[in-house]
């Protein structure tokens, strides 16, 4: 309807039911479906904060949210105005579709399949696993930094006789750049004659967080040193 129509009709219905017309033209012409921005969710990691605000536009507001197919990693939730936070408790490629619907009425509906991939920070395995060479134990471990920050990181492997004696195969001190994959850590010693259990135990702090990141490895069989003659 043209400026010359709206005032033609002003006199023919009245101020008031004039500014119906008009509010109500406005809302005809606002209106439109409802979508979604779909983001791409960053890196999630294992212990660590995650905070992405979803967002649709088009629709009357209030929006609601909710997942409505898949599941989150536990210790994440989505709440009703779209807020996807929490600390993930475990890695992992995650699918889920969520669902938003606004105030109009009816309301309109839209839904969204998203993937999160949940990163542990700290990931830490055998690079050639221990055994006996003559009188030494020795190997190596992998260690990788998935994150974005520097770790401190400490690394101490120890072979455990029969009698719960430790004897030191390996120690390192260093800083892990962010994303390292697989810096080879090797270790080896001398021992006298027995049966021993290795153990591997990586700590990682992050100075930026004031986070620690902790991994363990053991051999699965007692390794036997035997004595030469």
């Amino acid at each position: 309807m043209g400026v010359a129509n709206l005032r033609s009709a002003a006199f023919a219905i009245g101020p008031l039911l004039l500014c119906v017309l008009i509010t109500s033209l406005g809302v005809a012409q606002q209106a439109g479906t409802l979508t979604i921005r779909a983001p791409s969710l960053s890196s999630a990691f294992v212990s660590q904060a995650y905070r992405v605000q979803l967002e649709a536009q088009n629709g009357t507001t209030p929006y609601k949210w909710l997942v409505s197919r898949g599941s989150l990693p536990k210790g994440l939730s989505l709440s009703e105005d779209g807020l996807l936070s929490g600390v993930p408790l475990e890695a992992g490629q995650f699918h889920f579709v969520v669902t938003v619907a606004d105030s109009a009425k009816p309301a309109q509906q839209q839904d969204q399949e998203l993937v999160l991939q949940v990163l542990a920070p700290l990931l830490a395995r055998w690079g050639s696993y221990p055994k006996v060479n003559g009188q030494r134990i020795e190997g190596s471990l992998k260690v990788s930094n998935q994150t974005g920050d520097g770790f401190d990181l400490t690394v101490i492997v120890v072979a455990v006789n029969e009698n719960g004696r430790a004897t030191a195969l390996g120690y390192q001190h260093f800083t892990l750049e962010k994303n390292i994959i697989d810096k080879e850590i090797p270790f080896g010693e001398n021992l006298p004659y027995g049966s021993y259990q290795v153990n591997a135990d990586v700590v990682a702090e992050v100075p930026a967080s004031n986070a620690i990141h902790r991994k363990r490895l053991v051999s699965n069989e007692p390794l036997q040193v035997v004595q030469q003659p």
